[in-house]
C-alpha cells in the first residue's frame, strides 16, 4: 500500500530509511516532544523500521513520507491504538529536521487520516502534543483536527519535565481541511 502525495509518497517503513531513522529519531526537538529512546545507532533504527512495518497485530499502522524523486525519509506517521470495534485511533508524528517548514507534517497527518477513516473504517483520530509544542498545534489545526481540550501534567519530556496536553479530535463527519486528496494504490 503506497499514498501518491505528489511530491512525496507515504509507504510502510523500509531498511534502506535506517540511516535517515538514526539522524530522525536522535534529533533534539524529536528527543524533546516525541522522543525513541530505543534507537541510538544504525542497528537499532533498522529494528525501529522493521517493528513499525510489521502491521500484523492490527494496533498500528506506521507510514514513512519519502520524497517521491530521491526516496529519501521526510517523516514518520503512525495511526495507534486502534481499536477497531470504538472504531478509533490516535495520530503521532515525527517530522525530519531536513523536511520542515514545508507542510509535510500537516500533509502526512491528513493523509494517514483519511485513510484511517476509509480503509480502516475508523469514525475518530485523536492528536495529542504538549501545550508548549506550538509547531504540533498549528500542524493539528492545518489538518482538520479540532482542540478538545487539556490533560493536565499527562506528558514528561525527554528531559523529565510534565507537560500539559492539548487533546485534538478529528472525526469522519468534519469537514476535511482544504489539502490535496492523496491517491491510494497498491504496492
Amino acid at each position: 500500500m503506497t499514498i501518491d502525495l505528489g511530491a512525496m509518497v507515504l509507504r510502510r517503513p523500509v531498511d534502506d530509511d535506517a540511516p535517515d531513522g538514526l539522524l530522525l529519531c536522535t534529533d533534539p526537538e524529536v528527543a524533546q516532544w516525541n522522543a525513541v529512546p530505543d534507537v541510538v545507532d544504525l542497528e537499532s533504527a533498522l529494528a525501529w523500521c522493521r517493528r513499525g512495518a510489521d502491521w500484523s497485530d492490527g494496533r498500528h499502522t506506521t507510514w514513512h513520507a519519502a520524497d517521491g524523486t530521491t526516496g529519501r525519509l521526510l517523516a514518520n506517521c503512525s495511526l495507534y491504538a486502534i481499536d477497531p470495534e470504538d472504531r478509533t485511533a490516535r495520530i503521532g508524528y515525527r517530522v525530519a529536521p531536513w523536511a520542515r517548514g514545508a507542510g509535510v507534517a500537516r500533509t502526512v497527518v491528513d493523509a494517514v487520516t483519511r485513510w484511517g477513516f476509509d480503509e480502516l473504517g475508523l469514525v475518530r483520530v485523536q492528536l495529542d502534543h504538549t501545550v508548549a509544542n506550538v509547531a504540533s498545534c498549528h500542524v493539528a489545526q492545518a489538518s482538520g483536527f479540532v482542540l478538545e481540550g487539556i490533560l493536565r501534567s499527562s506528558y514528561v519530556d525527554g528531559s523529565g519535565v510534565r507537560h500539559d496536553d492539548h487533546v485534538h479530535g478529528r472525526l469522519v463527519t468534519d469537514r476535511a481541511p482544504a489539502l490535496p486528496r492523496p491517491r491510494m494504490s497498491a504496492g
